[in-house]
């Protein structure tokens, strides 16, 4: 069984009443609980942490390493801002998908950028909440691919 770590940043906690016509309707909570019952389909477990805070992001990425195989992330502003973020990520070694409920391609030049997708192994965005389960499956894709080497 895979141990993943759906990790959540800034104001994510605010999902279904923030901009619902950029991030939706659904909230935190119940995206959080589709990847759980997701991840059991698939044998695999998933923990949830959501925070507004740099240092505790970067705690949990740290944590992750002995616990976890992968990590599916929503950076929030942060992904366009954080060099701390994506050396905890490089630093503990895990695999990571990037994930942005809109696409972060067709808004302000700003959220083009992305430090995190120079450490991750893929990026899905645009897709809203389903991208949680695609970052998810590609996740899994991916350390099934790697267990076969």
């Amino acid at each position: 069984m895979s141990n993943i770590l759906v990790l959540n940043g800034p104001n994510l906690n605010l999902l279904g009443t923030r901009q619902p016509d950029v991030y939706g309707r659904e909230t935190l909570s119940m995206i959080e609980a589709d990847c759980i019952k997701y991840g059991g389909t698939r044998g695999a477990l998933i923990s949830c942490l959501q925070s507004n805070h740099e240092g505790a992001l970067i705690d949990a990425i740290h944590a992750a390493k002995s616990g976890q195989q992968g990590i599916v992330l929503n950076a929030g502003a942060y992904t366009h801002t954080s060099i701390a973020l994506m050396d905890a990520i490089a630093s503990v070694e895990l695999p990571c998908v990037e994930v942005h409920l809109s696409n972060i391609h067709a808004r302000e030049e700003f959220r083009h950028v992305s430090y995190i997708s120079k450490v991750a192994i893929g990026q899905i965005c645009g897709f809203g909440s389903r991208g949680y389960i695609m970052g998810i499956d590609a996740l899994l894709a991916h350390l099934d691919m790697c267990d076969d080497k």
